[in-house]
């Protein structure tokens, strides 16, 4: 089977040992497994016990989840490292739809990619290994701000972070945490020497405050009000703007949220991706904001 295939089988079986509250019988994963995966590629070859066992011995290497068996119940969680069934269902998807545009796969016919392939997606597996072994890495770092200058750095990483079709790398630089586009990381190498990670640090209260990654901590956070057409509140309410998003008004002709966050320029882009029907309440400062961006695009493109 296709390595991509392997790895779907193992967060099948992750997935399913994760939504279980007691322990599933040795033939109950069995037959599981064995659905899925004809749901996913198409597979009919049977599992087996002997198969079963096999993926839970690289479960427990690859993602550092022990699964056991006890006698007359079945297979359970014993320990794991990440204890977060949401990522595993995340990452399961990715998986599906990897498997889906597979050459042997006949769903290829159906769905249609993106073209592009995020750049430096090569450098996740070697972050991964650094982050889950605790390891230093150093890498070379483009600065695009500053006329592509290079910085060499040497951090310790904590965690991977996905924002609008990007992954960031969150590491500790000296005593601060800091974030790398994972796109201009190049000759990344995972280091000798490891580092004591502080359990401490919270990664979804970091950014609990923020659109997307950028947490800029002198920016305040505040109450912001904004209307829409109700078509955009249509998929306003199907993907929030942000976890903090309440529904103000929701008619035929207005869909208005609140949201509390700091306003950051990744927040401003996202606001103008709906701007043919947006309208800020409040603040009036991010009002503003956006009405000089709008005026100064319509100077650029006005018929000369």
């Amino acid at each position: 089977m296709a390595k991509t295939g392997m790895l779907q089988r193992f967060l099948l079986i992750i997935g399913k040992l994760e939504g279980q509250n007691g322990y599933i019988p040795g033939d109950d994963l069995i037959k599981h497994v064995e659905k899925e995966m004809r749901y996913r590629d198409g597979n009919l070859s049977g599992s087996s016990l002997r198969t079963i066992q096999r993926d839970i011995k690289s479960i427990e290497e690859l993602f550092g989840i022990v699964i056991k068996h006890k006698k007359g119940y079945g297979y359970y969680i014993a320990d794991k490292e990440i204890a977060s069934a949401e990522r595993y269902e995340e990452l399961l998807l990715n998986f599906d739809i990897l498997s889906a545009l597979n050459a042997d796969s006949g769903l290829k016919r159906y769905i249609q990619a993106e073209h592009h392939r995020p750049v430096g997606s090569n450098n996740l597996p070697v972050l991964i290994e650094a982050i889950r072994n605790n390891r230093n890495v150093d890498f070379d770092y483009t600065l695009f701000r500053h006329d592509n200058a290079i910085l060499h750095k040497t951090v310790s990483p904590y965690f991977l972070k996905e924002s609008r079709e990007r992954w960031y790398l969150i590491a500790m630089d000296g005593d601060k945490l800091k974030l790398f586009g994972v796109e201009r990381i190049s000759n990344l190498q995972i280091l000798a020497d490891t580092f004591e990670r502080d359990e401490t640090i919270d990664i979804d209260n970091l950014f609990k405050d923020c659109f997307g990654i950028w947490n800029q901590e002198d920016i305040p956070v505040e109450d912001i009000v904004l209307s829409y057409s109700a078509l955009d509140g249509r998929f306003l309410q199907s993907v929030p703007l942000h976890h903090s998003q309440t529904i103000l008004t929701d008619t035929e002709s207005e869909f208005r949220i609140s949201v509390r966050l700091r306003i950051t320029n990744d927040f401003v882009m996202e606001l103008l991706s709906r701007s043919t029907s947006l309208t800020v309440i409040k603040p009036v400062s991010l009002r503003r904001r956006v009405a000089e961006i709008y005026e100064k695009a319509l100077q650029r493109n006005m018929d000369k």
